[in-house]
């Protein structure tokens, strides 16, 4: 580790701090229904799909509504990106003539952007035409990050308000997590990027002459565009298979910083909304404070591991950390950084491959993935999730206190912290249960790269980043064969809405709910103790459920490293 390392690591959580507050504030307002800048512009616009949709910002929906509403208009999403993938070779805006994706594969990517997971066992620039990517792909990438900030948006309210039947309009949350904060956000990006040297363009392939006299096809398309809301929605999946390692994607360090910055922003800044909704900022910032703890520490041991590189490689006479399968532009300690971040977030893009890392280094993605990537998480996703592992931790605290467990003056009963476990739990059943029937099913091992424990971890990664809605792959496993297309877009499913629907029945029961003035033994949630107690419990947890198998995976792996065994 180097100390230009850790000042670039530094300058990036400086920065994210900063932005915090102002979009949270904004963002506050856009869901408040407040005015903003942006509303006389947008606000016709913003009548006209209300109108569209039968509904107005004047009307609110019981958690049932809210749900069906949300279901039904991802099961639309999840058809239609089908529909263009089955379709393709028939469509237009197709120059390079590809032609329809296979049933299983079409069912795994469309699955996998209606979920925000944007998991791909294919090559972007070999698979999908320009029409999928952009009105399949790229309008899936809004929308499912429009519906994760809705059901935080929704979970807030139920924290918020007293006595109430209602938790809001998904229609209408949707629409201005959309209108107001994504789209203006990526078109600023867009144009950034395309002025950092990303391509935006809907011309064909071109046909290069190399240095050697080959010829070489490179491809093009509107990357850019593409790229800002991958990042901003914490989607992650690439335009080109070497996604965010790609130079067209990412082409230097500035371009990496505000891809990083990105995938943060929005999940950090929903801290702030949570905060200013409930009438206390200071709630807001004890858990950014507790994700930030969870991430220096993860960032902190991925670092150190890449640093670190590998025994064998030293004893050949060769210094330096582990630069396999990392962009020399970006370097040990950025690539460590992007890797932390993008399994933080829900997001899956990816600047190294994560296959090379070391056991250790590679550990801590899964880890962050593997605690419901509630450390900002995805665009939402990680604040609802952060809010069931609250809900947990307050019960625990009322049980050493010995009296009803209270958050925000609402009182923790049977009902939420049930929802909450449900929640929690239904994401080591996709990971864990999936992984095991793979390792013994022959078919599932043969897709592997490497033996031994690294192979585990491949497939477990695998499962993982499915369940965790995230995306990114270790690099190693072959997952587009009809097994790997099939089982990991049913864990996205599974990772998706069977979190989504008890965070809303929480929401529902929490809103009805009155409010209990604070007294003198009510537990402060707004302090240091609060922010240790709360990291304590997303750790046991995460380690009671996950060790075994982290056991037989990286650690076992990193041992056999230090004992001169690689695999």
């Amino acid at each position: 580790m180097t100390m230009n390392g850790w000042i670039q690591i530094l300058i990036f959580c400086g920065i994210l701090v900063l932005l915090v507050k102002p979009l949270g504030g904004y963002m506050h307002r856009v869901f408040n229904g407040d005015r903003t800048p942006l509303s006389s512009v947008l606000g016709p616009l913003e009548r006209g799909l209300y109108r569209i949709c039968g509904t107005s910002d004047r009307e609110e929906q019981h958690w049932t509504t809210y749900a069906v509403s949300l279901l039904l208009f991802n099961l639309a999403g999840f058809l239609v990106l089908y529909f263009l993938q089955r379709m393709q070779g028939s469509l237009p805006y197709n120059p390079a003539g590809m032609s329809a994706v296979d049933p299983a594969l079409a069912f795994n990517t469309a699955a996998s952007f209606m979920t925000n997971t944007n998991w791909q066992n294919y090559g972007g620039e070999s698979t999908m035409s320009y029409l999928v990517q952009m009105a399949g792909l790229t309008v899936q990438n809004f929308v499912s990050a429009a519906t994760g900030i809705a059901i935080a948006i929704a979970l807030i309210r139920g924290f918020a308000r007293a006595s109430g039947k209602s938790i809001g309009n998904f229609w209408v949350d949707m629409t201005r997590a959309t209108l107001y904060v994504l789209l203006p956000l990526c078109i600023v990006l867009t144009l950034v990027y395309v002025w950092l040297g990303m391509p935006q363009t809907l011309g064909p392939y071109v046909d290069a002459t190399t240095l050697e006299g080959a010829r070489q096809t490179i491809a093009l398309g509107p990357v850019a565009s593409q790229v800002a809301i991958k990042m901003l929605g914490t989607n992650g999946g690439g335009f080109f298979n070497a996604n965010a390692a790609h130079p067209f994607e990412n082409p230097d360090a500035i371009s990496n910083l505000i891809q990083m910055l990105s995938i943060f922003v929005v999940g950090a800044a929903l801290t702030n909304v949570f905060g200013r909704m409930v009438g206390n900022q200071r709630q807001g910032w004890a858990i950014l404070a507790s994700m930030g703890v969870l991430f220096i520490a993860g960032v902190a041991v991925c670092y150190w591991a890449e640093a670190a590189g590998n025994p064998l490689v030293h004893a050949l006479g060769i210094d330096g950390g582990n630069m396999e399968g990392k962009e020399t532009r970006f370097g040990i300690a950025l690539s460590a950084l992007f890797a932390v971040i993008t399994t933080a977030a829900s997001c899956g893009a990816v600047n190294a491959m994560h296959d090379s890392f070391t056991a250790l280094g590679g550990m801590i993605p899964l880890i962050n993935m593997q605690l419901g990537e509630v450390i900002v998480g995805g665009v939402g996703a990680g604040f609802y999730g952060m809010l069931m592992f609250i809900l947990i931790a307050v019960f625990v605290a009322g049980l050493m206190v010995g009296r009803t467990p209270e958050y925000l003056g609402k009182k923790i009963e049977a009902k939420e912290v049930k929802m909450a476990m449900l929640a929690i739990l239904c994401l080591p059943l996709a990971m864990l249960v999936f992984t095991a029937i793979a390792v013994v099913l022959p078919s599932a091992v043969a897709s592997i790269a490497n033996g031994g424990p690294h192979g585990f971890s491949e497939i477990l990664y695998a499962y993982t980043s499915a369940a965790a809605n995230n995306g990114s792959a270790f690099g190693g496993l072959t997952g587009n064969t009809p097994w790997y297309n099939i089982t990991i877009g049913i864990g996205m499913l599974m990772g998706r809405f069977l979190v989504i629907i008890p965070a809303l029945a929480i929401a529902g029961a929490l809103a009805a709910k009155k409010t209990v003035p604070a007294s003198a033994g009510t537990f402060p949630t707004d302090s240091p103790l609060f922010v240790g107690l709360l990291v304590g419990v997303i750790v046991i947890v995460g380690g009671l459920t996950f060790f075994p198998a982290l056991a037989v995976g990286p650690v076992v792996e990193h041992l056999a490293m230090i004992h001169g065994q690689t695999f």
